[in-house]
């Protein structure tokens, strides 16, 4: 069984993460407003229930989510948590910025501009310390890098991190101090992969690339992880949200596949009595290359309800049953259950 409060270390650099942490876009307004209130209200559940990471970044609420984040923890003791950003776009003012903008219900007026170069990286890592208010920023990300954001684009930014000093940025924070892991933030593992053959990443935020609907990152990435000793932080366990009901995969309509797929999730789910997004919540922690999942939530009843999903006792049986039937890989490591 799984307790979101135990905590597991990143082999390299000592940094610890609990087992579950909190996404902070919720803090930003993804889609929906939330209040100061509410949003220091959240943090402080998520402390009070013993989760101690916590991870934002610039681009979250256009720069709403670091400075939230940044308050709420701002009277916790520093040693007691581990906090993480994101580097790769740089905030502009603009007034310009609208209500609803990137689905960003309430930005502040800044705007985002990619920018993966030696100064750019440098620059946003000393903004994120004043947004946040600490001179401590524990994991750097290197944000949503790759063709799945960039499309035509991706050779020239993966230019600025390869040849104009991006990585020698990432590297020279690490070794300085500055920073105590340094890895990507990203939606597909083939960028993983490459970024693996340029410099040493301490951690990864992989979201939506293995999930108990889709394992696609399993034997090309997180086993090569786990002999290089990169950890993996599970993001996007619910695949934007079609493993918790709400029919979107990937930021968009599920396709049909996916659709059907779920369905036989949920149908070996409802015979073992296991909530889908339980199983989803456990699912990708059981790998040894993952030291976390981060997931966010609007209210405190739903980070409880999430606490809840993943501490949920599951049979053994049911996941011999998804192996069974074909549903996720049969070399996929699932959780140690009840007998």
């Amino acid at each position: 069984m799984i307790n979101a409060r135990e905590t597991r270390a990143l082999p390299r650099s000592g940094l610890e993460l609990t087992a579950l942490g909190l996404g902070c876009s919720q803090l930003g307004g993804l889609y929906r407003p939330i209040s100061r209130a509410d949003s220091e209200a959240l943090v402080d559940a998520a402390w009070s229930a013993g989760l101690r990471y916590f991870d934002t970044a610039p681009y979250y609420g256009y720069t709403l989510s670091e400075r939230r984040i940044g308050q709420a923890l701002a009277a916790r003791d520093r040693n007691a948590f581990t906090l993480s950003t994101k580097v790769g776009r740089l905030m502009r003012p603009d007034a310009s910025v609208r209500p609803g903008d990137d689905g960003w219900a309430e930005p502040l007026p800044f705007r985002p501009v990619f920018d993966y170069s030696y100064g750019g990286i440098m620059r946003s890592y000393e903004d994120s310390q004043q947004r946040l208010g600490t001179s401590r920023i524990d994991i750097l990300y290197v944000h949503d890098i790759g063709a799945m954001t960039h499309g035509d684009r991706h050779p020239h930014y993966w230019t600025q991190l390869t040849e104009g000093g991006g990585f020698r940025a990432l590297r020279q924070l690490r070794e300085s101090g500055a920073v105590r892991a340094i890895g990507l933030g990203v939606n597909e593992w083939e960028i993983v992969a490459d970024a693996m053959n340029e410099v040493h990443l301490d951690v990864v935020l992989l979201a939506g690339r293995y999930t108990l609907l889709e394992q696609t990152a399993l034997e090309p990435l997180l086993d090569r992880c786990l002999r290089a000793e990169t950890a993996i932080v599970a993001g996007g366990v619910f695949n934007s949200g079609v493993l918790a009901g709400n029919g979107k995969f990937n930021y968009g309509d599920a396709p049909a596949e996916v659709i059907d797929k779920v369905r036989r999730l949920a149908d070996v789910c409802n015979r073992y009595d296991v909530p889908l997004p339980a199983a989803a919540l456990q699912f990708p922690i059981a790998h040894r290359a993952v030291v976390s999942c981060v997931v966010g939530a609007r209210s405190v009843d739903q980070l409880q309800q999430n606490i809840a999903w993943l501490e949920r006792p599951i049979p053994d049986q049911f996941w011999r049953a998804l192996s069974d039937e074909g549903l996720i890989a049969a070399d996929a490591p699932v959780p140690k259950g009840e007998a």
